[in-house]
């Protein structure tokens, strides 16, 4: 597994999996939307490749679907069990790209996961990038790798850490990441999911 998919577009793929989903489900559009919380025009977006959704987006749709979040990355994986061991290797991670951040999912391939982890840069310069404060249920942890990054928390001043520095929150908060400086920061963010 590597960054690109076999036909290098992963927006596209990401779509026909999701599609593949809720077609499986027997469900229209309209009634993933409802049962998501989500708007039809940007699950059509997504089924299409023509956007890609954030982590709270993504976590709404697998909600909803009663599947992984893997799922959307992989079609087949192995569930997680006791006394499993898993590598990723450098660049063995899915791609997620939306305007302000990259995701790079890590195990994609392994379902069921108590934690989510994903590697990313941050191309979000200030709280302006964005239109709405990302919130999921669950705890996230997030450590900068390198650069600067600038946390956003909902009614709550904002937070520089630089390389090395780590926060610990409530995900359900609303929250934003930003890079401190004129280079895409790097971090590592963990997600446990409510």
């Amino acid at each position: 597994m590597n960054k690109q998919s076999d036909n290098g577009n992963p927006r596209l793929d990401f779509g026909r999996r999701l599609r593949k989903l809720r077609q499986d489900k027997g469900w229209t559009l309209a009634e993933l939307a409802e049962r998501s919380g989500l708007v039809i025009s940007t699950i059509s977006k997504a089924e299409r490749g023509i956007i890609a959704l954030t982590y709270d987006r993504l976590a709404m749709l697998a909600r909803a679907l009663e599947v992984d979040m893997a799922a959307f990355f992989n079609a087949e994986g192995e569930t997680f069990a006791p006394g499993s061991f898993a590598v990723a290797r450098k660049g063995e991670f899915k791609r997620q790209e939306t305007s302000n951040y990259v995701y790079e999912m890590l195990f994609p391939d392994v379902w069921k996961k108590a934690l989510i982890p994903m590697m990313g840069s941050l191309k979000a310069r200030q709280l302006v990038d964005f239109e709405e404060f990302v919130r999921h249920p669950g705890q996230e942890f997030l450590i900068v790798m390198a650069g600067q990054v600038t946390v956003f928390i909902e009614d709550r001043d904002p937070v520089v850490l630089n390389q090395g520095d780590s926060v610990y929150f409530d995900s359900a908060v609303g929250h934003l990441y930003a890079s401190g400086s004129e280079e895409d920061a790097r971090i590592l963010v963990v997600c446990a999911p409510g």
